[in-house]
């Protein structure tokens, strides 16, 4: 039997080789050559398109037909990330971490969507008793989800190519699968994207729904190669520590709905539970008067979302102090702790410093450089912030505090859970909607909100509050 023509591709640069090397001779990466199989098409930079006798008809941008159907699990928090359900034909790509529960909430949305349409459940790491035993966990066993054990992508392709094929389809995981022809181990890059591949394309032929779980490595991407991302239509993250109960859905691409959508889960032992106030459940078990803790108002895509982050700032016994940071930036601790010492005069090179965002949310956006400037000058004056106050602005390197947007949503959901005051940047909407927030300081300068905390400026008539030269004067 022949054997499949074969050639390595350099995974950094693209370059292509014969036969396998340990180093690339175009952009010199180590161990950067994987296998792929040789298709139609030339090598890259190589040859020309092959003139083809079909002939495809251009179509006008605007169009009466109606727009693709959506199929809605049920599963609010899911359907919300998604952009308000799932589009017919469309490719889904779930990540995470090993254990974070991406198989359990899969199962849970197939369950959800069998239903009002015909589910099948594809798993390549568990046997179908296996996923039995959770689906019996999950209260699901009367579910009319389709099961099968299978890691031929070839033996997939035909059982779902034919009539009366299952409108949705979770593949558990694509790093499991194999396409015949290449020799490589499935979870390479070659296998990874020929999978996929396949499906994708069955999925648009046939109009089905595919899940795709994906695997995320110690760096925290997906593991294969980064084209995978680019073949799916959504990617979504699933999110959290495994100390905590919550876990986080975040949509990082979405061609059918917005991205950065979030959506919220409390992990349990029947499974996966949404969370309809996310913004309540995170500052359940705020402490009440402690130094260190503020609360933040922010936004998670469309979602005002109020959480607790807490600083805690010590002498360091080291040379070195040490800066540990969870569910923030670790480059903007470095910058906020900078802007504090240099126009501020507020001294943290000797200490050390630790940040830490209560309920394992991670936090990207930088409206929340105040409120992680205001838990650390709490925590270094020893002195706590109201706890009856949210904290929001971005702060720039000249130590002014610079306005952010939806300003009006962050205090209609901070007057919502009973807050009664607000830290914020200087902001036109904001003056014109009090609402259920009386109290509303609007500072312009971190030393303002030095003044703020320390009652007004007493901390550096004491002394304890050193000065540096070119601080701003009072």
């Amino acid at each position: 039997m022949a054997k499949s023509a074969v050639r390595y591709v350099c995974q950094s640069c693209g370059a292509a080789a014969p036969k396998w090397g340990g180093r690339c001779e175009s952009c010199g990466a180590w161990n950067s050559m994987v296998e792929e199989a040789v298709g139609s098409a030339p090598p890259l930079g190589r040859g020309r398109a092959k003139p083809s006798s079909r002939k495809i008809t251009f179509a006008p941008l605007e169009s009466t037909s109606p727009a693709p159907e959506r199929l809605v699990t049920g599963i609010a928090e899911f359907d919300r990330v998604c952009g308000g359900g799932l589009v017919r034909g469309s490719a889904v790509l779930v990540a995470g971490d090993p254990g974070i529960g991406k198989s359990t909430l899969l199962l849970q949305v197939a369950g959800a969507l069998s239903a009002r349409a015909r589910a099948a459940y594809v798993s390549g790491e568990e046997a179908v008793e296996q996923v039995r035993l959770r689906a019996a966990r999950l209260k699901l066993s009367h579910a009319p989800v389709e099961l099968a054990a299978a890691t031929d992508m070839g033996a997939i392709i035909a059982a779902l190519d034919v009539a009366g094929h299952p409108e949705v389809v979770v593949i558990d995981s694509i790093q499991t699968m194999y396409v015949e022809g290449l020799e490589s181990a499935p979870g390479t890059v070659g296998q990874v994207r020929a999978a996929a591949a396949e499906v994708i394309r069955l999925a648009k032929r046939r109009g089905i729904t595919v899940l795709l779980v994906g695997h995320v490595t110690k760096e925290g991407m997906i593991a294969g190669p980064k084209v995978l991302e680019h073949m799916v239509d959504t990617v979504l993250y699933f999110e959290g520590e495994r100390g905590h109960q919550f876990r986080i859905l975040r949509a990082v691409k979405n061609r059918f709905g917005p991205t950065d959508e979030i959506g919220v889960f409390a992990m349990t032992d029947g499974g996966l539970i949404e969370v309809a106030n996310p913004s309540e459940l995170f500052l359940a078990q705020r402490p009440g008067n402690a130094s260190g803790a503020c609360v933040f108002a922010g936004i998670e895509g469309t979602r005002p979302l109020l959480v607790e982050i807490q600083a805690l700032v010590e002498p360091s016994p080291l040379g070195s102090p040490r800066r540990a940071v969870v569910g923030w930036d670790s480059a903007r601790l470095a910058m906020v702790l900078a802007v504090l010492e240099a126009r501020c005069g507020l001294a943290f090179s000797a200490l050390d410093v630790y940040l830490n965002v209560a309920g394992g949310l991670r936090i990207t956006e930088p409206a929340a450089d105040l409120a992680v400037a205001a838990a650390l000058v709490s925590s270094r004056l020893d002195v706590p912030v109201p706890p009856d106050t949210v904290v929001f602005g971005e702060i720039g390197l000249a130590g002014e505090v610079r306005a952010v947007s939806q300003t009006e949503t962050r205090l209609k959901e901070a007057a919502k859970l009973g807050f009664a005051r607000a830290i914020m940047p200087p902001a036109k909407e904001a003056a014109s909607w009090r609402g259920g927030l009386p109290q509303i300081r609007e500072i312009g300068h971190l030393l303002d909100l030095v003044d703020t905390l320390s009652g007004g400026g007493h901390v550096r008539a004491s002394g304890k509050l050193p000065t540096k030269a070119g601080d701003r004067s009072h």
